[in-house]
Formats: C-alpha cells, sequence, structure tokens
C-alpha cells in the first residue's frame, strides 16, 4: 500500500493540463438543437425548503468540451456505456498546426505534417490519443468567432482529412483523435462533400473522439 501512496503523491507533483472548457447557459452548442435543451444549475430542492440543495443539470451530450462515441453517428454502434474508466487511458500526440492555421483558417491536416512530426518525434505508438493543436480553443465562449462564418454563412475553421485519419488508424493504429474545434471536418470540404465524412469514418470505424478541447 505504501508504493501506492508514492505514486499518488507522484502524480499530484505534476503539472496537470484541463483539456475541458467551463460551462455555463450562455456556453454555446449546435444550432440543429431546438430550444430548452440547456438548463445548468437550476434550483430542484433549496435551503429554505430544507437546509439543504440541491441542483439540476440539463444540457446535451454533445455541448463543450465532449466525447463523441460511435452511436453518435452509427446506429447500433457503442454508446457510452460501453466503455470503461481504462478505455480512456492513452498516451497523447499533439501535432501542433497553430501557425499554419494562423496562416490559414481553413487549414486542413495532411500526410506531410504526420510525417515531419515523426521525423521530429519519432513513430506515432499504437492506440494513442492523437489530437491537433490549432488554438482555435482560445475562441471559446463565442459561438460566431468559434463557427467563424463569412459575409455569406459559410463557416471557415481547420480540421482532419480522409486521408491523414485513414493513415493514423489504419497504418499507425491509433486509438483516438481530437481537436479544438467545432466539428472534424473542416467546412471548406465538408461544404462541397455535403456531409461530415471525416467524423463519421471514425464513429463508424467504432472509434471515440474529442471536440472542442481546451488547452
Amino acid at each position: 500500500m505504501g508504493n501506492l501512496w508514492k505514486e499518488l503523491e507522484k502524480l499530484k507533483s505534476y503539472r496537470w493540463v484541463d483539456l475541458t472548457h467551463p460551462l455555463n447557459n450562455e456556453s454555446p452548442y449546435w444550432s440543429g438543437m431546438p430550444d430548452g435543451v440547456l438548463a445548468l444549475g437550476e434550483t430542484a430542492v433549496s435551503f429554505e425548503e430544507m437546509n439543504l440543495c440541491i441542483q439540476t443539470f440539463k444540457f446535451p451530450g454533445q455541448l463543450g468540451t465532449h466525447i463523441d462515441f460511435p452511436a453518435h453517428f452509427s446506429k447500433g454502434n457503442k454508446l457510452c456505456g460501453d466503455y470503461g474508466v481504462k478505455d480512456f487511458v492513452f498516451p497523447l500526440v499533439v501535432i501542433d498546426l497553430s501557425e499554419k492555421v494562423k496562416a490559414n483558417v481553413d487549414y486542413e491536416i495532411t500526410l506531410d505534417d504526420i510525417k515531419e512530426f515523426e521525423a521530429k518525434y519519432g513513430r506515432i505508438p499504437e492506440g494513442s490519443f492523437v489530437a491537433i493543436r490549432t488554438d482555435w480553443h482560445k475562441r471559446w465562449p463565442d459561438g460566431d468567432a468559434l463557427a467563424n462564418a463569412d459575409a455569406d454563412g459559410n463557416e471557415h475553421f481547420p480540421g482532419w482529412t480522409m486521408e491523414t485519419l485513414r493513415f493514423l488508424y489504419k497504418e499507425r493504429s491509433i486509438a483516438a483523435n481530437g481537436h479544438e474545434t467545432l466539428d472534424t471536418d473542416a467546412p471548406i470540404t465538408s461544404s462541397k462533400v455535403g456531409d461530415l465524412q471525416c467524423e463519421r469514418y471514425v464513429l463508424d470505424e467504432g472509434k471515440i473522439q474529442l471536440e472542442l478541447m481546451a488547452n
């Protein structure tokens, strides 16, 4: 038991990074949601009633920093209840695209970006969680800034490509992927294809992804 407490103290001594956004009743969410889906921190029982406080929290699954489970897009596939705590422990790989996104908000990660990363840091390990850093999280909680729509209403933000996702899942056998943006797919491509093909691919493969990551 002594070794366990030592490991705990060791872990607590590290720098911890919160990859989630804070939420409130003004937090942005998908415009396709019906009204009334978000109600955080409402009082169900008050101190005046019972000398204690109980609050309720109502929100859609795709609010703020969240996991997309396969059943989100793939009918009959895995739901959150099909996973255990150990299923969410991964070695983390972060591919930094922030400078490229500064120059082009529609930037989509390429195989060259993967090769450049591996040339510097080594082969991406099997079973890892691969996230792309774009610094898009700095736009939270401004929903308009996150969507970054132009005068014609077309959204502009960076994203994944089918080529890179196939490579990572098939050639590197990664376990999950993540991003800071509203969607897996960059609108510059999804608007032409007419589908969120990158997100659909990940979830159809029975994998999970994280959206709207922070920091």
